[in-house]
């Protein structure tokens, strides 16, 4: 580019909210900030929420996770929790939320074309009287995620109609892609490693490390 986008960013909100329409009211006022018997039917439906969180130095991460339906539970009106699962110990999720006690949720149900949104405080706990009502993602979870919604609310499908997320016709032929150890070996870049190695460690991974 010929340009830096940042240079010339937007840095008054007003300035954005100029180039919008407002928002109907119906927009507005579909958020309970609250989780009712509806919110709870549709996070019992989803094997899969992506969960967004920050550092203390502002830096994002979105992050799956996945389990059988019902692996969030809904507490009450005021609370929701997320088991942890095996996963790399990176513990990049957990260690944001420690330290900004913040977390934003979107939950998919296969074939549907709305989600749910959840925005609120978290924070991560390892209390056997909370991990003891969540449903295990493989193993008993060593820790949780519990998040106090503020902001709760179904959105809308059209970003799911745009990319035709759910219509296999619009599926990529496998082939047309690297697999994800070519991806692996290519970012490691180690110069020990053979696609075959990596190969192996992704069958160890999902036959025998899911738990």
């Amino acid at each position: 580019m010929t340009i830096d986008p940042f240079a010339l960013a937007l840095t008054d909100a007003a300035d954005l909210e100029a180039l919008y329409p407002a928002p109907s009211p119906a927009a507005v006022r579909k958020d309970i900030g609250r989780l009712d018997d509806m919110c709870a039917r549709l996070i019992a439906a989803s094997p899969m929420a992506l969960v967004a969180s920050v550092d203390a130095d502002g830096r994002c991460d979105v992050t799956p996770r996945g389990g059988p339906p019902g692996f969030v539970t809904v507490l009450g009106e005021r609370l929701l929790a997320l088991p942890d699962a095996t996963g790399n110990r990176r513990l990049d999720t957990l260690r944001n939320v420690v330290a900004t006690g913040r977390v934003g949720l979107l939950f998919l149900i296969p074939g549907r074309s709305t989600t749910l949104r959840v925005n609120g405080r978290a924070c991560v706990t390892a209390h056997d009287d909370v991990l003891g009502r969540l449903t295990p993602v493989g193993k008993a979870p060593r820790t949780a995620i519990v998040v106090e919604p503020e902001e709760v609310y179904a959105h809308c499908p059209k970003a799911f109609i745009r990319s035709g997320l759910w219509d296999t016709a619009t599926w990529l032929d496998p082939e047309a892609l690297p697999t994800s150890a070519q991806v692996t070996l290519a970012h490691l870049a180690d110069p020990g490693l053979t696609l075959d190695d990596v190969q192996r460690a992704e069958r160890d991974a999902v036959t025998n490390r899911l738990d």
